[in-house]
């Protein structure tokens, strides 16, 4: 696990997560010092990760977002070439698995839809050997606080945050950090 990544959550346990250009302007401004970058194409990403490192945070790339890049373990390789990205997101196991290789800070992104998406995690989670795992969607304390003393690696809360209370609630829930396009949580 990259301490520099989880001493910037102790920080800040808010992450900024971007979509636009708007948010990433945005972003730079707030404590958070880590950004979940949710937007680009191939001919665009490193001109972000470049304005996102420039203002001393660290870059995390969702890689199943990025226009042009496959969703293949060579889409890993891609960023860790031409990018100073500090890691990647996705939800592909194999794709984590290749970041990983390459030294790159590694998020496996899971929607919890249904049960059996709850019992399938651990499993995930031991293929792919992620350094934290973001469980989508975040407004699910109750689940949550079942799934972090499950799992070996540590939990971020993704999706539908919106209130400082929410943030609250997950972090007693055991998770390390939250995620969220919402900029007024990253201000609070």
């Amino acid at each position: 696990m990259d301490y520099k990544f989880l001493n910037a959550l102790e920080a800040s346990p808010v992450i900024t997560a971007v979509k636009d250009d708007e948010g990433v302007d945005a972003c730079l401004k707030s404590e958070s010092q880590v950004v979940f970058i949710l937007y680009g194409d191939i001919c665009t990403i490193s001109e972000i990760v470049s304005k996102v490192k420039k203002a001393g945070k660290l870059a995390v790339v969702h890689l199943d977002l990025i226009h042009g890049l496959a969703s293949k373990n060579i889409a890993a390789d891609f960023i860790r070439k031409y990018t100073e990205a500090d890691g990647v997101i996705s939800t592909k196991p194999t794709i984590i698995h290749r970041a990983r290789e390459l030294g790159l800070l590694t998020v496996l992104r899971v929607f919890l839809i249904d049960s059996m998406a709850c019992e399938n995690l651990k499993t995930q989670v031991n293929a792919a050997k992620p350094d934290v795992v973001e469980v989508l969607p975040g407004m699910m304390p109750k689940v949550i606080e079942n799934i972090c003393p499950i799992l070996s690696v540590p939990v971020i809360a993704g999706g539908m945050i919106r209130e400082k209370e929410d943030v609250m609630a997950l972090l007693k829930a055991g998770v390390i950090s939250v995620s969220s396009t919402d900029s007024d949580i990253w201000f609070e």
